[in-house]
């Protein structure tokens, strides 16, 4: 599986103010890690189960990180550099994630090596035609919805894409690849929770 991962901190890069709200606020940030039951207000989670299991999985308690915002579709535009994957279509999903500890968010060191960890697991994942990247961006954290106190931080936006010769068969590989990018994210919280506890690096 092909993975790869970014650090975008320029000012014109992507950032986050978390939690969100949509300035129409028709849209806000909808708390899983604390209300799992919530999913369903997530119309992307509904119309895709393997989305839903992967937001469930990520924010479930014994995991590192918080979902903060997400969205899927699909195109028929891919770019000069996938071409290696002899694809007509690609299946594509953003997650956008936060480590639920404040301490780990504002470290640019342990985003990196995380995100570095990811990339060298999902490598040695057997070869489909899909990709990962892991872009780490600039984050501002409110302490409360209300509040104007803010801490200056990071967060990963997880892209996930699938290929194929046509929909569904994008789509296909897109489901096999999410569940190893779950997988992965898993493998490497409990690895960061021991690391934390004996006091030694991921």
């Amino acid at each position: 599986m092909d993975a790869d991962f970014s650090i975008e901190l320029g000012h014109d890069d992507p950032a986050l103010d978390f939690p969100w709200r949509d300035p129409t606020g028709q849209l806000v940030y909808v708390d899983l890690k604390r209300h799992p039951e919530f999913i369903s207000q997530i119309e992307e989670a509904v119309k895709f189960p393997e989305l839903a299991e992967f937001l469930k999985a990520t924010n479930w308690e014994p995991n590192v990180f918080a979902s903060a915002k997400c969205d899927v579709w699909t195109t028929t535009e891919l770019s000069a550099e996938e071409d290696v994957f002899a694809a007509s279509h690609k299946f594509s999903i953003y997650v956008d994630l936060v480590f639920s500890d404040m301490a780990r968010r504002i470290s640019l060191p342990l985003h990196e090596s995380f995100a570095r960890a990811l990339v060298e697991l999902l490598r040695r994942a057997p070869e489909i035609a899909a990709a990962a990247e892991f872009c780490i961006r600039r984050c501002f954290f409110r302490k409360g919805n209300e509040t104007e106190e803010i801490s200056e931080g990071f967060y990963f936006t997880v892209y996930v894409n699938g290929y194929g010769d046509d929909e569904v068969n994008a789509q296909k590989n897109w489901v096999i690849a999410m569940k190893l990018v779950e997988n992965a994210i898993w493998q490497l919280s409990a690895r960061l929770e021991a690391a934390t506890s004996s006091g030694l690096s991921l």
